[in-house]
């Protein structure tokens, strides 16, 4: 089949490339023309683990093309998908619909037949109503008609959650755009992946509530482990012990310095919009916004304390800037806020992370970036670990301790057990365990 997917982001590449790999024709088309450039000399946007591979074997096969030109993408195509990007809106924190629909309003003018137009791109409920009336004041050809697919990929793992998915979400109020999509993922059949066909307003609303639940988990998960310090528990077991309760499950219950990424913050804020609007309370959601934002700027007391109560003139190492591994996504990353109210309380900081120093260096104007891992332990009066990195999960602590000045180990991921730390001569300060805790 001939898709066209407009935006060449982390959405629109890795659906796009995946797509290929299914056997479909894809082009991909994006208005910014350095990254169309690079994309066709095969330099990848965004750092995620096998995409490059993925991309350069669908596009030797001929399967995978990118253009600026849209009315060359869409030509023939019997789909369209809009995957391009709705930020958080300043202000009320609304998701920001400004280049969904430009993109609807300039598809509108050059699709040359009846076409199934599909959102992949997170959209606030009723968007879809919206797209189709402007595809018919544009005077998009009859018989066009709007669906919403939402993505559910998780960065740093997103080529196998395409490949393998929990579900697969279609919202299409016409027997054609279901027949339609229902082509362009047959061959996630053979995996039995569930397809679950519903309202398009009801798949809008789906994402948000989705990731709004799992936003929900890791702050109460972080409440937990602030509870456990106070009562001498052990997060880790107590996670354990609720996680295999088949009815909560296992995963989003490891405590932190609070979520971050291109999805969780806005959506929530973005759901919150909506529920405004609908005239609708929602209490639980708002909650965890505002224990997540408070979860952030704890972390830098947290240190504080374990330098026992001083930052001015500390050096501090930090471990992990990225808001997750396997990504190089910086965006309301718990990075930010800790280093930024390091560096304000007077501290130096020395930050290192895998993959995401280009994307950290402007977002930190303050800190200094390393190499790895010795050269941020070197002098270094604490180290703060703020992204579980499996490199980060078998580091020399010896060796790091000896090239330290202090002997503080801050670990906001819980990667390291203390007694692991104690036999390097480190302090250990984990989150929710037992014993000496940052807080104290």
């Amino acid at each position: 089949m001939r898709i066209a997917m407009i935006g060449t982001g982390y959405v629109g590449l890795v659906s796009g490339a995946c797509f290929a790999d299914f056997g479909h024709q894809i082009i991909c088309v994006d208005k910014d023309e350095g990254k169309i450039a690079a994309l066709k000399a095969g330099k990848m946007p965004i750092w995620e683990p096998g995409l490059e591979g993925l991309v350069a074997a669908n596009v030797a096969r001929g399967r995978l093309k990118f253009t600026t030109d849209l009315a060359e993408g869409v030509a023939g195509a019997e789909a369209v998908f809009i995957a391009v990007g709705t930020p958080a809106r300043r202000g009320d924190g609304h998701a920001d619909l400004t280049f969904v629909f430009e993109a609807v309003r300039e598809l509108a003018k050059v699709l040359d037949r009846p076409t199934v137009v599909i959102t992949k791109s997170t959209v606030p409920v009723g968007t879809g109503d919206k797209i189709a009336a402007i595809l018919a004041e544009e005077g998009a050809p009859a018989g066009t008609t709007v669906a919403s697919n939402p993505e559910f990929l998780r960065e740093g793992a997103a080529i196998a959650d395409f490949k393998h998915p929990d579900r697969i979400v279609v919202g299409a109020d016409d027997d054609r755009a279901r027949h339609i999509l229902k082509e362009i993922y047959r061959p996630l059949f053979l995996n039995k992946a569930p397809i679950l066909f519903t309202g398009r307003r009801t798949a809008e609303l789906t994402k948000y509530a989705a990731n709004a639940f799992l936003a929900v988990k890791i702050s109460f998960i972080n409440e937990i482990a602030d509870l456990c310090e106070a009562v001498d528990a052990d997060v880790q077991e107590v996670a354990r012990g609720i996680g295999l309760d088949n009815r909560i499950g296992s995963k989003f219950l490891h405590p932190g310095p609070g979520y971050g990424g291109s999805c969780f913050p806005k959506d929530t804020l973005a759901l919150l919009h909506t529920a405004r609007e609908a005239g609708v309370e929602q209490r639980i959601v708002r909650t965890t916004v505002e224990v997540n934002d408070a979860r952030k700027a704890s972390m830098a007391g947290r240190v504080a304390a374990a330098l026992g109560g001083e930052l001015a003139g500390k050096r501090i190492g930090v471990l992990g800037l990225a808001f997750k591994p396997n990504t190089d996504d910086m965006r309301d990353s718990p990075s930010i806020p800790l280093i930024t109210a390091l560096l304000e309380g007077g501290a130096s900081v020395h930050a290192f992370d895998p993959a995401a120093r280009e994307q950290a260096e402007p977002l930190l104007p303050g800190a200094e970036f390393a190499d790895d891992p010795n050269a941020v332990a070197e002098g270094a009066d604490a180290l703060v670990i703020v992204t579980e990195w499996d490199e980060f999960r078998a580091l020399d602590l010896v060796g790091l301790a000896q090239r330290m000045r202090g002997d503080v180990l801050v670990d906001l991921r819980n990667v390291y057990d203390r007694e692991e730390a104690e036999e390097a001569k480190l302090r250990y300060f984990g989150l929710g365990r037992p014993g000496p805790s940052a807080q104290e």
